[in-house]
């Protein structure tokens, strides 16, 4: 039975990620998520599921501890901010390369560097090109509610498997910390370990009379046998584009202008739109909910009938590029945000499509 409560997202995430049959969770504090450790910390979920929840040394450690998990083919997670996802890169490759599940979370924070612990939208790059080293892909969901961050731990987990690839929730200081009402699924049981055996036959589970060990690693030093594996990757980066895509649209149907935005920034510009029909223009939204894949068609769809793109994101402007990319240069497309951990005002949004696009 479904249950409702009020919560913040970052709490929504950790709940939903028990229900979702969890097995482990490996992470360390820091600002803007770090109730997600600390509600994972008072509702003891060992005594219920017996979901591990262990806070590491470092960022380093966590990933590695995530690695180790699900090499097992256990329901494995992390959650960070911004400086503490960078320190789990050369995991995170490790993790793709391994071909390894898990879910991954970032609540993302001003920067470079230290920065703030105010909300951003600045590691778009890191999240959706490959943040570490090589040729790899993470399946990116980015939520724009509590519900949602709640929805996309289970789905989160789920595409995991189905892909035997990490996906990462990318999340923002808004979307952590804001409390909305959300209904949370039912407990979804763990895997058992024999579920684990019968489903999972890449996972390590030991050597047995009816079983070969497996063993996990990213490492080939053979040139063509890599070439062959990055080839596998590929095309299974291929699949997710064929079948992942997932966005949203909002008053797009007679458009003539088009805002482009995810996560916090599309609540934000949803209200825009609602400002800009009232003074009789007519702007939609399309909000992508998978970064990667990016809703590339959906978007090249709209350069028959708009007139101009408005990107609005919560950093210099990174996902602009894609939108660039996906409209083949049909339609003007220029990018508007706030930074360093300032959330823009929908006013700011109109103010910024009638100079910028409208009358651009």
């Amino acid at each position: 039975m479904k249950e409702l409560k009020l919560m913040k997202g970052n709490e929504a995430v950790a709940e939903a990620a028990i229900r979702a049959g969890c097995d482990g969770y490996f992470g360390y504090p820091i600002t803007p998520q770090s109730e997600i450790l600390e509600y994972l910390m008072v509702q003891r979920p060992y005594e219920t599921t017996g979901m591990v929840v262990l806070q590491a040394e470092s960022e380093v450690a966590a990933i590695n501890m995530v690695y180790g998990g699900a090499s097992c083919g256990k329901r494995v997670m992390t959650s960070s901010s911004s400086p503490g996802m960078s320190l789990k890169q050369e995991g995170i490759s490790y993790l793709a390369g391994a071909e390894l599940p898990c879910l991954l979370v970032n609540v993302v924070r001003g920067g470079p560097g230290l920065g703030t612990i105010q909300p951003s939208q600045s590691d778009y790059f890191q999240s959706t090109k490959g943040g570490g080293h090589g040729d790899y892909k993470l399946l990116v969901l980015a939520p724009a509610s509590v519900q949602e961050m709640a929805d996309f731990a289970r789905l989160g987990f789920d595409l995991a498997f189905k892909y035997r690839n990490p996906v990462l929730i990318l999340s923002d200081g808004v979307i952590g910390q804001m409390m909305e009402k959300v209904e949370l699924d039912a407990q979804r049981p763990r895997f058992t370990e024999e579920e684990i055996k019968m489903n999972t036959p890449w996972a390590t589970t030991g050597k047995t009379k009816d079983r070969e060990r497996n063993i996990i690693s990213s490492l080939l030093l053979d040139s063509l046998l890599q070439e062959k594996h990055v080839n596998v990757l590929r095309d299974k980066y291929r699949a997710m584009e064929e079948n992942e895509v997932r966005y949203e649209e909002f008053q797009c149907e007679d458009a003539d202008y088009l805002l482009v935005a995810y996560g916090s920034s599309a609540r934000i510009c949803q209200k825009a739109v609602s400002l800009c029909r009232a003074k009789g223009l007519k702007v939609g939204l399309l909000r992508p909910i998978t970064l990667f894949p990016f809703p590339k068609k959906p978007l090249l769809a709209h350069t028959s009938h708009v007139k101009g793109i408005l990107t609005v994101e919560m950093s210099l402007g990174q996902m602009i590029e894609d939108v660039k990319l996906a409209v083949e240069c049909k339609v003007k497309v220029e990018h508007f945000g706030r930074y360093g951990g300032v959330v823009p005002s929908p006013d700011e949004v109109v103010v910024a499509l009638e100079k910028q696009i409208i009358g651009g």
